[in-house]
């Protein structure tokens, strides 16, 4: 098959990595078209604005719009590549195990179906289960009888297909998207290479080839190590506090040993891929992962475990408020997805007589889950408040002189105030 050069990309999924990835490679020269069902994204992008917040995203974007190098739209349309980078959740299903949710990975297939030309590439970027690029190469060869798919022919295929999983950390996204090095994992060997060309483009890091089913377990085994080893250190947060020691000091000081490297505690684990993958793998194979699965149930367990505590410290001193400082996942960024903050807060606002006051320095609406409740900004929420919960340390938790926490009930799930 001839391998033609990538002079369109089309992005299918213009969100926390959808985005990024379409403005790195329309930085590179690339003439890029973003797909999102988000009417309001695609107008914001198509006047060189964004709808997320990310470091240095808002000025690379602005830049490709100006240059005519991005636009947005609704539907796909023929491109050299498209990159398939749309959400995975999971179905909660607390009495069988939570399965994976793949029908927007499903949707986007379909949609970019009737674009596709001999040659073409796709590449699934959403984390999956095994076995999910497969069955993309599968969903397109039912709606075009008239190309041939990888699963099928391999090699010889009209269409390449392959599974390359972000690595990025929030925050330090457009960095890594080019610096880290890129697992491609191709249906075969021909789509492993030309996915590869394709990253060449804009990564600065090593493209390791191998297969789309060994490039989906990778991602969600890199996921999973981190809540297992997160579970352990808020399990020893929980066995710290029964003994009425300080888990923040006894780590620092086990992580002095120079084979351990002990996470840092908190109040749950949230985002997209933490909290999620490792029920990809506990569904395709639940009869030997019980160590994946006791780390979910750690995890899930401790935004109970913090409400609780929140409570209780309430109701021992009478408080007439509480603030809760922080919502977002993790620290200075606006991403509310599986945020075990965002529990946190229902809960304790729903079993709270008083006032319940939300700070969140990065986003300026609630989510629905918490609608009735009140923002306010650090000063007022502190004046008001006899306890006061840390959930997330973003930045101006970390900069508050804790003087201003005189007299208070302070609940620290981050340890930043560890000495008061």
């Amino acid at each position: 098959m001839t391998d033609r050069p990538f002079v369109k990309i089309c992005v299918i999924g213009l969100g926390y990595v959808g985005l990024p990835t379409a403005a790195v490679f329309a930085s590179r020269g690339v003439h890029v078209l973003g797909v999102d069902t988000n009417a309001d994204a695609v107008d914001l992008i198509n006047r060189g604005k964004i709808h997320i917040i990310e470091p240095g995203l808002d000025t690379m974007v602005h830049e490709a719009v100006m240059k005519g190098l991005l636009t947005a739209e609704a539907k796909p349309e023929a491109a050299d590549a498209h990159i398939i980078a749309v959400p995975t959740p999971f179905i909660a299903d607390f009495k069988n195990g939570h399965r994976p949710d793949v029908s927007c990975v499903q949707a986007a297939a379909e949609s970019l179906a009737p674009v596709l030309t001999k040659g073409s590439l796709v590449i699934v970027e959403s984390t999956c289960p095994v076995g999910t690029t497969v069955q993309v190469s599968k969903w397109l060869a039912e709606h075009r009888s008239d190309l041939t798919f990888p699963h099928d022919t391999g090699s010889e295929a009209d269409v390449n297909i392959a599974h390359s999983p972000e690595r990025v950390l929030p925050g330090k996204v457009l960095k890594e998207l080019i610096s880290n090095d890129r697992v491609v994992g191709g249906i075969s060997p021909a789509c492993s290479e030309r996915a590869a060309n394709l990253y060449k483009i804009a990564v600065e890091g090593e493209c390791l080839m191998t297969t789309a089913n060994t490039a989906e377990l990778v991602k969600l085994s890199e996921n999973a190590y981190r809540d297992v080893n997160i579970a352990f250190a808020n399990e020893l947060s929980l066995i710290a506090e029964e003994l009425d020691v300080n888990v923040w000091d006894a780590i620092e000081l086990a992580n002095h040993h120079p084979r351990v490297n002990i996470l840092q505690p908190g109040p749950g684990v949230g985002g997209h891929c933490i909290a999620v993958d490792p029920w990809f793998i506990a569904h395709s194979a639940p009869d030997v992962s019980p160590l994946i699965r006791a780390a979910r149930g750690v995890n899930d367990g401790k935004p109970g475990y913090v409400s609780d505590k929140i409570l209780d410290a309430a109701k021992s001193s009478n408080a007439k408020t509480i603030a809760i400082l922080g919502l977002a996942y993790k620290a200075d960024i606006d991403d509310l997805r599986e945020s075990p903050a965002i529990d946190i807060a229902a809960a304790v606002a729903k079993d709270f007589d008083g006032q319940t006051l939300i700070v969140e320095p990065n986003t300026g609406t609630l989510p629905d889950s918490l609608s009735g409740l009140t923002q306010v900004d650090l000063d007022t929420a502190l004046d008001a408040a006899e306890v006061v919960a840390l959930l997330v340390d973003h930045k101006p938790f970390r900069d508050l002189a804790t003087n201003r926490l005189d007299g208070k009930i302070v609940i620290d799930t981050r340890g930043i105030w560890r000495d008061l």
